[in-house]
């Protein structure tokens, strides 16, 4: 919920319209622009753990366990944004990370923390 307040910081996160639907709209897109904004940032998490792997470093899962996607620093809400970049299509995104997954899977999720509440 935090993640989502700080994203949505206009109007210090009052909805001023005492309309049903606009309310909801307002909600909506709050929801809409934290989920972008997570899933940049996995991309740019994935992008990173890609380019380390091809330098040569081991990357461990527990390492990437620890690795939240609601990363805030490198976004800038009041800054200037550029629309020119938006006819662009980006290319097909690959899911794989060429990290062994199995023993974080095969542990008890307690144990390394997962389950627990933060």
């Amino acid at each position: 919920n935090g993640f989502s307040q700080w994203i949505g910081f206009g109007n210090r996160g009052v909805i001023a319209d005492n309309d049903p639907v606009e309310q909801e709209k307002a909600m909506k897109f709050n929801a809409l622009l934290t989920n972008a904004v997570i899933f940049h940032n996995a991309l740019d998490i994935a992008e990173i753990v890609r380019q380390l792997l091809e330098e040569g470093w081991t990357i461990e899962p527990e390492d990437l366990a620890n690795i939240s996607p609601y990363l805030t620093e490198h976004i800038n809400r009041f800054g200037e944004y550029s629309t020119h970049e938006l006819g662009i299509q980006p290319e097909a995104y690959d899911p794989k990370l060429d990290v062994d997954f199995t023993q974080l899977r095969e542990q008890d999720p307690a144990a390394v923390g997962f389950g627990q509440a933060a």
